[in-house]
């Protein structure tokens, strides 16, 4: 490379708003605590978005602000829900991800197996000539159910949802292997991932199962 950028990261822009005033004390970078209702510590006044200094994603404060949104406005007390979480980074190839990885399993106590698949066994990536990347598959070994992925692949970020639809539902791997994804996808990469766990799809003819 040329050039390299370092990003030291981001601050939230919370000087000005007089909040220790309103018995809000600003955590780290002057981000806003706020608890799984969006709430402050202070009841009435509540925060989502990047002002949270936690996802920062335009998904999740769209999300974050309707349950902050409908808390305030209706007294209810819904709560957010991230434990099933897709994320991108729009690198080329992009790097893109859902659920646990092997070390966050590991630190969960999850009896857990990671399995890869080379984009170069993907059909539809072989036709593209970009062969760059992979899938990487992670289930529960005591239930069969997916709790992670992790992709390396141009246009990977594509594949997120029904990963994490997958993994939301408890839907398995011998779930996973058995729906139809049509030939020439990049979808078919899930299949053939999920079928490296017990098979060497290298030994396999095209849409085997």
């Amino acid at each position: 490379a040329d050039q390299i950028l370092v990003a030291t990261g981001r601050q939230g822009n919370t000087e000005n708003l007089n909040l220790k005033s309103n018995g809000i004390d600003t955590k780290g970078r002057n981000y806003i605590p706020v608890d799984e209702t969006m709430r402050t510590n202070t009841p009435n006044i509540f925060a989502a978005g990047d002002i949270l200094g936690e996802r920062q994603f335009v998904y999740t404060a769209a999300y974050e602000g309707k349950i902050a949104a409908e808390n305030a406005m209706r007294a209810s007390h819904g709560k957010a829900d991230f434990s099933v979480l897709p994320w991108v980074i729009f690198t080329d190839p992009q790097v893109a991800g859902v659920g646990m990885d092997e070390q966050q399993a590991e630190e969960e106590g999850v009896n857990y197996q990671a399995t890869k698949l080379t984009l170069d066994n993907v059909t539809r990536s072989i036709a593209a000539r970009d062969t760059r990347g992979y899938i990487k598959l992670i289930r529960n070994k005591d239930n069969d159910r997916l709790i992670g992925a992790r992709i390396l692949a141009p246009e990977g970020s594509e594949l997120l949802m029904e990963l994490a639809l997958a993994i939301r539902h408890g839907v398995s791997i011998q779930s996973l292997k058995s729906e139809f994804h049509p030939y020439l996808t990049l979808s078919e990469g899930i299949k053939l991932a999920a079928l490296t766990f017990d098979k060497d799809v290298k030994k396999l003819s095209c849409c085997a199962v």
